[in-house]
């Protein structure tokens, strides 16, 4: 099903999947998962029209690489060649840089009424980055979950790190600021005035950033959360009679309350929607003492994050 048509003539896709209670529609653009519904209730910030999401998204509901989250400076070094990336976020380059994986149409390869394969080729020198990567997200719905598996290879060493940039509202409309968040994370990344991490995971006893037991977004900090935590574990959400469960294999995940969300440059407000964008850390290709995101030839990187919803 045609969704719509890029100035370049090249044509987007919806796909509509089903399972149970849930729906779901995918872009090929981006792989943006435009709608999920639970019994009839959307959950996800989506958008209207294409050229609403050439114009005025924030990244709501795609898949965002080849480097999620800040890359400091713009540049990173690996195995001693320095690599520059476009700076797309104050001084750093962010979600990939001006033409990410979200601004890309990705190539259905596998599709059932559950579930869609969607690849795309980042060629080398892409954004700054080396190496010719393949990428494939998998989106499969069942059991009352919303499953993503991701799987990368290169041909030549690189850094990579792909995530879900989806705005979660449990409730289909108003803010988030009253959901109910637990997030298993002994630890979480400060950062500078840049959001770049300063270094060492610290401790979140005793900081607004502890979510060993639960809290609402609006609780403390103005609510005003972009963060990324150590997991330990899970992560639960909850509003409106719903919980959502998210388990990851990823070490990271970078909690943002949609704080920066204003209604003018986006169709949605201040906090109308929350990411848990499941990752490695941000900065990581500068930061040795963080989990490596380098991929060589020959490895497949791949990382599975469920999201499980119950009544």
């Amino acid at each position: 099903m045609i969704f719509g048509t890029l100035p370049s003539g090249e044509q987007v896709e919806r796909v509509e999947l089903s399972s149970g209670r849930l729906r779901a529609e995918v872009l090929t653009l981006g792989a943006i998962v435009r709608s999920l519904e639970v019994s009839g209730v959307n959950v996800v910030l989506g958008l209207d029209t294409l050229e609403d999401y050439l114009t005025r998204s924030r990244y709501f509901g795609a898949v965002v690489g080849r480097y999620g989250n800040r890359i400091a400076g713009g540049r990173f070094t690996l195995d001693g060649v320095e690599y520059r990336l476009p700076v797309n976020n104050g001084p750093n380059s962010l979600h990939g840089g001006t033409e990410g994986f979200d601004s890309k149409v990705w190539t259905i390869s596998d599709r059932t009424d559950s579930s869609v394969t969607l690849t795309l080729t980042s060629p080398d020198g892409d954004q700054g980055y080396p190496g010719t990567l393949t990428a494939s997200v998998t989106y499969t719905l069942g059991d009352d979950a919303l499953r993503i598996d991701y799987l990368t290879e290169t041909d030549a060493p690189t850094v990579v790190n792909l995530t879900n940039h989806s705005y979660f509202n449990l409730t289909g409309g108003g803010d988030v600021l009253d959901h109910v968040v637990r997030i298993e994370a002994e630890h979480y990344l400060p950062v500078d005035a840049d959001k770049i991490p300063t270094g060492e995971p610290a401790p979140v006893k005793g900081t607004v950033f502890d979510f060993t037991e639960p809290h609402t977004v609006g609780e403390r900090y103005d609510g005003a959360y972009d963060h990324c935590f150590v997991l330990d574990g899970g992560i639960q959400v909850t509003a409106g009679g719903l919980t959502m469960e998210v388990t990851t294999t990823e070490p990271g995940v970078q909690f943002y309350s949609g704080s920066m969300l204003d209604g003018v440059a986006t169709p949605y407000g201040a906090f109308a929607g929350l990411c848990l964008e499941t990752q490695h850390f941000p900065d990581s290709p500068n930061q040795p003492q963080f989990p490596s995101t380098v991929l060589r030839p020959g490895e497949r990187r791949t990382s599975t994050t469920t999201y499980t919803f119950t009544s």
